[in-house]
């Protein structure tokens, strides 16, 4: 289990996390949600050792943070940040290559072979593993490092806002495929997410943020409730049960 302890992150004198203190449970979609500022992306940063913290802890496995080894942390915790930019030009599979690298150093054995193989084909890319990533649209690109970060193998997988400009097709099959990575194989996943819908329909548990804190923290069932959705997004979004779904109108 993840386990945050009053942890602190300020730029100056503005409190960007103020004083969180949160459990994160095992085997599960999380979703965080909230507003824009709300500190849902650096929070995640914090836990995954990307960004510091003025103050607090973080146990992975009850152990803090700082006593992790880089190289056994990427073992069991792996991040894909918001933008991706790559100086070097390379196919998809030379870019799941990379998510063996904590156990191979760049020199792959067979068992890591198969698992890069194995990545891309749960995806559903193995088509495109041939082709260099700049020839790819922005979702086949985005399903490809996705891949990346199954390869990696690790017990928590942490992504930061991954639909952020892709179609709808490509959205829904990286979301299913979300679900299935906690569903089938265990993972604990914590997406930064703000499609409310995607979030009703896949994750298993929502933590809601605000000005730096933790509003909300409970099962998906809990929090997608008109007055509940109010106090987070300070807006009115209706809840309508289609097929037996919850689903937020909000446009309107």
């Amino acid at each position: 289990m993840i386990k945050l302890k009053n942890i602190i992150k300020k730029y100056g004198e503005k409190p960007i996390i103020d004083d969180v203190s949160l459990d994160i449970p095992k085997g599960q979609v999380i979703a965080f949600i909230g507003a824009n500022g709300a500190g849902k992306s650096t929070l995640i940063s914090i836990i995954s050792r990307t960004l510091s913290k003025n103050s607090g802890e973080v146990y992975i496995d009850d152990k803090e943070l700082s006593k992790w080894d880089n190289n056994e942390l990427s073992k069991k915790i792996s991040i894909l940040k918001q933008s991706n930019h790559l100086n070097i030009r390379l196919t998809v599979k030379e870019l799941v290559n990379f998510g063996r690298f904590p156990y191979s150093k760049g020199k792959l054995t067979k068992e890591d072979k198969d698992i890069v193989d194995k990545a891309i084909k749960y995806m559903g890319i193995d088509h495109l593993q041939d082709r260099y990533l700049d020839e790819l649209s922005g979702g086949q690109k985005q399903m490809a490092f996705i891949s990346m970060i199954i390869a990696q193998d690790t017990e928590y997988i942490f992504l930061d806002e991954p639909l952020n400009n892709l179609d709808m097709h490509h959205c829904v099959k990286i979301m299913k495929n979300v679900k299935r990575l906690a569903k089938e194989m265990n993972k604990t996943v914590i997406i930064v997410i703000h499609d409310i819908n995607f979030v009703s329909l896949y994750a298993d548990h929502i933590i809601a943020m605000k000005d730096g804190k933790i509003v909300k923290n409970s099962k998906k069932e809990e929090i997608i409730k008109e007055p509940i959705l109010k106090e987070i997004y300070g807006m009115d979004i209706q809840v309508k049960n289609i097929d037996g779904q919850n689903i937020c109108l909000y446009y309107s």
